[in-house]
């Protein structure tokens, strides 16, 4: 459910939160006022799991909660 910008932008942007195995959580709201799923939300959050490494950073997952 997230586009590649908004993974982006919660990677430069978002809060940052250390998790489980040296990963890092980032999660960042974006305006939605759209359905999905069948039901109307109007706030998306995004929130990539990922694993920086010494010249890039690895994106594990992205996980999209609607409220």
């Amino acid at each position: 459910g997230a586009t590649k910008k908004e993974i982006i932008e919660t990677i430069d942007a978002g809060e940052m939160n250390f998790v489980k195995h040296g990963r890092i959580a980032y999660r960042k709201n974006f305006q939605y006022n759209n359905k999905w799923g069948g039901k109307f939300y109007h706030v998306k959050q995004v929130m990539p799991i990922v694993k920086k490494e010494s010249d890039k950073i690895i994106v594990i997952t992205v996980y999209t909660f609607y409220f």
